[in-house]
């Protein structure tokens, strides 16, 4: 097998297989639009399309299990690829999440809504229960952390829409440039 880059390494370990995608009992429904051979195929449109499916409900859902189902639904009309939208919802992770929550209700208090910043890192620092934390998002936390959660979200998967046309653009010149000159990409002497 041909030597493999960092990032193929990478997407070939945290990206599920195409069957465990459509073992989902979420995707079942959805078989035949789930399984268009399009929707799997690595092209020009579909990458940059996944990439924005996936960080848009990588960063909106927060719900680990539901992310990648999500993703892979929105790639049903975006025509996106997949496997790339399942690899961008794992941006939003445990280490991340609490910097996306934290941004996310201080975006949402900038447009207009009130969540207490304070309350949040009390309860945070405190460990507090499911109880606490259900009662805290009831009250007028939630309108803003959702709201601050969806302006991140879109402005991320935009971000990441745009890095990966010039990414996919830059990938497919240095694959021209090796094809039309190989003696200058020999590494043996």
């Amino acid at each position: 097998m041909a030597d493999r880059g960092f990032f193929q390494r990478l997407a070939d370990k945290a990206t599920p297989s195409r069957e465990e995608v459509l073992e989902s009992r979420w995707l079942k429904p959805f078989g035949k639009r789930v399984r268009r051979s399009e929707l799997w195929r690595f092209t020009r449109r579909s990458v940059p399309a996944g990439v924005f499916a996936g960080l848009l409900i990588g960063i909106f859902l927060m719900v680990p299990g539901l992310q990648i189902v999500g993703a892979a639904l929105l790639c049903i009309p975006v025509r996106g690829n997949i496997p790339i939208a399942a690899a961008m919802t794992f941006l939003s992770n445990p280490a991340t999440t609490p910097f996306f929550l934290v941004a996310g209700i201080a975006v949402g208090n900038k447009l207009g809504f009130h969540a207490d910043l304070a309350a949040f890192e009390q309860l945070y620092s405190s460990g507090a229960g499911l109880r606490q934390w259900s009662q805290w998002l009831l009250s007028d936390a939630a309108p803003a952390m959702i709201t601050g959660l969806f302006v991140i979200a879109l402005a991320c998967a935009f971000v990441g829409y745009g890095v990966s046309i010039v990414v996919w653009r830059w990938w497919v010149h240095r694959k021209w440039r090796r094809r039309a000159r190989p003696e200058l990409f020999n590494r043996h002497p």
